[in-house]
């Protein structure tokens, strides 16, 4: 609830309705939540490419990219994750509300934040997408040395480490990321979102 005084909701002559039958598809959310190095990016990479040649809206919300600008602000406590997950939720939904997909990578560690995601972007256009991948994997997978730092003490509140990541209980599609390539898990995710767009 806004705490902002004499605000009204605007109205626009464009409908939701209006931009599916002109772009011809749904406008929905794919938000994917993971450990870090779970391989979240590079999925959601491949599927907006895939998107893209169909023709289909989509933009973009990444954990890295959003922490360089609209979340600059904001640390790695659980209340600064949990606010980072609301601003991205509040920018997705007015992307799907202008007619995208958006494709949102995050880690987004705790059930109760993308359940509040979820609520305010609305049921039936969140799909819940599991990038699940061992810890150990991650690990051994992390290019840029962040859980080797975590483990040193040189990073706190280290998702995974020294902060909870709770796994999702019943997610629209797991993507089992140490048993299956890029590629199957990219045609297991187009065929879940055309399925639920087109």
């Amino acid at each position: 609830m806004s705490n902002a005084q004499n605000i009204s909701w605007e109205n626009f002559q464009v409908s939701r309705e209006g931009r599916a039958a002109r772009y011809g598809h749904r406008s929905v959310v794919v938000w994917l939540t993971g450990l870090s190095g779970s391989g979240k990016s590079a999925i959601t990479d491949r599927l907006e490419a895939q998107l893209f040649e169909q023709g289909i809206k989509t933009c973009r919300l990444d954990g890295d990219n959003i922490r360089h600008g609209i979340s600059n602000d904001l640390g790695f406590s659980i209340k600064d994750r949990s606010e980072n997950v609301r601003r991205v939720a509040e920018i997705a939904k007015l992307f799907v509300d202008s007619g995208a997909v958006a494709l949102v990578s995050l880690i987004s560690p705790l059930m109760g934040e993308r359940a509040e995601a979820k609520s305010i972007i609305g049921t039936d256009d969140f799909i819940e997408i599991f990038v699940d991948c061992p810890l150990a994997v991650c690990e051994e997978r992390d290019k840029k040395g962040l859980y080797a730092k975590a483990r040193a003490g040189e990073i706190k509140d280290f998702t995974g480490i020294t902060s909870p990541y709770e796994a999702p209980k019943n997610p629209d599609l797991r993507l089992d990321t140490n048993s299956q390539s890029l590629e199957q898990c990219s045609e297991h995710l187009l065929q879940l979102v055309t399925g639920r767009i087109l």
